[in-house]
């Protein structure tokens, strides 16, 4: 199972920064309204929080002291209507938080979504599936909540806090000045325990990539966990990922609920302060000794104690947000990381001017394209690691079908991935039509290309959704078309639903070789300039591989075209072979002259006869 922590770890050493919680807050202040609405309300219900314990003093001093029962019925009507307006609001802002967490989920994903887009292929090259998937779906989620719900929360509490210690300080400030004294040790707890559960919820969504990994990997690698008997090796290295996981989610919920009781403990000293201070003054006037703190009064000290005690339940609150703030951390560094990933391909701002991007394309600026192909010294290596090409140079004429012959690791994908512009040269030019392709846009040239892969991908949906993948408006005679050409209609129509039959995720109800034609329905449809065919029939049967050597024939007809091949067999009619080791041109030339070398090409073409003609696939005139 994969090891995600080599990209963790970047995300894991950062400091807090308040610069990212900005750029989520960015994302609520696109429902300015809502937010606006949803403070108003949090602030009103907090004033009426405030005007309780004044209601409660009032009928001390008014009614109990005074043992009168004037103007009770309007005191009655006045508390009933604070009471329902506060009622009211917190219906408002339950109401207008729910609406602001579901625009916000939607609007980081979809922001997510497009970046993913947008970036290289070489990021999808590097990027574990676990780590863009934790970030996609529970991390946005989290954030999301978090973020609607901690505003008026947030709200609520500063303005609960800072009307009491108003309130208290015109009550009696000096009373209010004891109670204070606890809020400097409270402030010492926040920011300790803030850096200790920080520290281990970053390690708690690390490991979480890693749990995520682990379930695509069993799931996609089942049958290769089950043709090796590993179901018991890789239960172990699950229970040892969960094991970890397990061990630091306990660490910071006992120091997140360590945290909280000792805030709670300050509360009650803060409230007993006032009690005793301010009982021991009342009482003290009640005998007519005098003390600093003056007459109290019995509703002043019911109230006073009243907003004591309730002074630390906004104060939790806060402590419980910023706690909620440091677990949540970790998911905001990584969702803005995701976010702001640069690419490491992009069109330059002039290019964008003139040929658009891949959401708002000027196809009106668009040349034609004819197909030819130049490689100019052109120097490759992988995130810094050794060439894959030095000064590699290859001239190929419109219409030209070259095949790429060679060992594994030689550089035949490399050729055909950095023509496709998913890389783009270390060193050296690519020029198509004589321009340098980064001199045009990565959609004007990727709308001219038909890729067909190793391992088709088909998406969910039907066969008909598959085929115009790339051309939503093709017409059903065209998307037939299409099939015929790669002879795949005969094995469609023999399915209950024809051309509307379902392919399940990754066209996991078909064959290999069934996706395969499929692949090149799509790719045909598409009607590429130039055609590229990495591998593309090294693992379907013969049958398949037969049906669509047939139909490229026919397709690659004035199509510039390049064809990394594993059977030696499938390229005998390239206008030109390419024998690629260590990332040069060792050998060129075609089929025949290539046997008449004798060199590379001829050993292992005569090798692979040899096996074929064994197995029944060739017999001895094909050479």
């Amino acid at each position: 199972m994969s090891d995600y922590s080599y990209i963790e770890e970047q995300d894991f050493d950062q400091k807090v920064d308040i610069s990212i919680w900005k750029k989520l807050y960015a994302y609520a202040l696109r429902y300015k309204k809502l937010v606006i609405l949803t403070s108003i309300t949090m602030v009103f219900v907090a004033f009426c929080d405030i005007l309780y314990p004044l209601f409660t003093k009032y009928a001390i001093d008014n009614f109990v002291e005074k043992q009168s029962a004037e103007g009770i019925m309007w005191f009655a009507i006045a508390y009933v209507a604070v009471v329902a307006a506060q009622g009211f609001c917190v219906y408002t802002f339950v109401n207008f938080s729910g609406k602001l967490e579901m625009g916000m989920s939607y609007d980081i994903r979809q922001d997510a979504f497009i970046k993913l887009q947008k970036l290289s292929f070489s990021y999808y090259d590097k990027t574990p599936v676990g780590y863009i998937m934790a970030r996609m779906v529970s991390d946005i989620a989290r954030l999301s909540e978090m973020i609607a719900w901690s505003i008026v929360d947030l709200l609520w509490a500063l303005a609960y806090v800072i009307g009491i210690i108003i309130t208290l300080f015109i009550l009696n400030w000096k009373l209010a000045l004891i109670t204070m004294v606890v809020i400097p040790p409270l402030v010492v707890l926040c920011v300790y325990f803030r850096k200790k559960i920080l520290v281990h919820q970053r390690r708690v969504r690390k490991t979480n990539s890693r749990i995520t990994g682990a379930y695509n990997e069993g799931i996609m690698g089942a049958m290769t966990t089950k043709t090796l008997v590993r179901e018991e090796q890789n239960a172990e290295e699950f229970v040892k990922i969960t094991a970890e996981m397990k061990a630091e989610s306990v660490k910071s919920i006992i120091l997140s609920h360590t945290f909280m009781p000792l805030v709670m403990l300050l509360s009650a000293v803060g409230t007993a302060l006032a009690l005793y201070f301010g009982g021991h003054a009342e009482l003290m006037a009640s005998i007519g000794v005098g003390t600093i703190f003056g007459a109290i009064g019995f509703g002043t000290l019911s109230a006073f104690i009243s907003y004591t005690s309730n002074f630390f339940e906004p104060i939790q609150s806060l402590a419980r947000i910023l706690a909620e703030f440091q677990s949540a951390q970790a998911s905001a560094e990584r969702v803005i990381s995701l976010i702001n990933t640069p690419c490491d391909i992009e069109d330059s701002p002039e290019v964008i001017e003139k040929y658009g991007d891949n959401f708002e394309p000027k196809t009106e600026n668009w040349e034609d394209i004819n197909g030819e192909i130049e490689f100019r010294n052109v120097s490759f290596t992988y995130n810094g690691g050794e060439n894959v090409l030095t000064d590699f140079n290859l001239h190929v004429r419109p219409g030209e079908n070259i095949a790429l012959v060679g060992e594994t690791g030689a550089g035949k994908s490399t050729i055909v991935n950095l023509i496709c512009r998913f890389y783009e040269p270390t060193e050296g030019t690519i020029l198509i039509d004589g321009k340098d392709y980064r001199e045009r846009s990565q959609l004007w040239l990727q709308r001219r290309l038909g890729y067909v892969l190793q391992q088709p991908h088909l998406f969910s949906g039907t066969i008909r959704d598959n085929i115009a993948y790339g051309r939503k408006d093709a017409t059903i005679d065209e998307i037939r078309s299409a099939a015929q050409t790669v002879h795949a209609e005969d094995f469609i129509l023999k399915q209950e639903k024809g051309y509307d039959t379902e392919v399940g995720e990754g066209g996991i109800l078909l064959s290999t070789g069934q996706k395969q034609l499929i692949s090149f329905a799509r790719v045909i449809l598409a009607d590429p300039k130039i055609f590229v065919l990495d591998e593309a029939t090294s693992s379907i049967d013969t049958e398949t591989e037969q049906l669509i050597q047939s139909a490229t024939t026919t397709v690659l007809k004035n199509r510039t075209s390049f064809i990394v091949a594993h059977r030696l067999s499938t390229i005998k009619n390239a206008d030109r072979i390419l024998v690629i080791r260590d990332g040069k041109i060792t050998e060129s030339g075609t089929h025949r002259e290539l046997l008449k070398l004798k060199g590379y090409y001829y050993n292992l073409y005569t090798t692979q006869f040899r096996e074929e003609a064994s197995q029944g696939i060739l017999s001895d005139t094909n050479i």
